[in-house]
């Protein structure tokens, strides 16, 4: 599959309206382009996460390969179902190897005693925005009538693996909630 960007500003949008890939036009707040849009948002965040000093090795060749998928979500949401071409949709192995990921890291990890409080190290806090931003991705698929149900399994799987890779990237010293900690009885 080629990708042949020839110019870049075409005016088109000038109006509020964008193109799917269907080369249907929509307005640019229309849940197609909010979802794809957070993904973009998504990909960006992790493209800045990957230049922290800290990231195991390991953990920066998975979010590569997950840079590349969010372009696949990001092509399946811009083209509705139907038509008579083929198109690049998620597929369920794709899911599945978050899946894996996420058990083959939390393996490593200790049971967790509390809730983790975003922070710790830079990569940690790095992949906390991540995560954060995959569940409003998330949200926002969830709101995109007949979209591939395979889009939110991965966004969902996706969330799921940056929480497990930032309590890895803090290792022991992951800071957690302490519920009441701030409360006094005087105060």
């Amino acid at each position: 599959m080629t990708v042949n960007l020839t110019r870049i500003y075409t005016k088109l949008g000038d109006g509020g309206e964008t193109h799917l890939g269907d080369m249907s036009r929509v307005p640019k707040t229309h849940p197609r382009i909010e979802a794809y849009g957070a993904i973009d948002e998504l990909n960006a965040q992790i493209g800045v996460t990957l230049t922290v000093d800290g990231l195991p090795g390991a953990h920066a060749e998975r979010l590569r390969r997950i840079q590349n998928d969010l372009f696949d979500l990001g092509a399946d949401l811009s083209v509705p179902e139907g038509g008579e071409r083929e198109r690049l949709r998620v597929r369920p192995e794709q899911v599945t190897w978050l899946e894996e990921g996420c058990d083959e890291v939390n393996a490593t990890l200790e049971p967790l005693r509390s809730f983790v409080l975003p922070g710790g190290t830079p990569a940690a806090a790095h992949l906390h925005v991540c995560r954060t931003v995959c569940r409003r991705a998330e949200r926002r698929a969830l709101l995109v009538e007949g979209a591939n149900p395979e889009v939110v399994k991965y966004l969902n799987r996706l969330s799921d693996l940056l929480f497990i890779l930032s309590r890895a990237a803090n290792g022991a010293a992951e800071p957690l909630w302490e519920p009441g900690s701030s409360q006094s009885a005087g105060d």
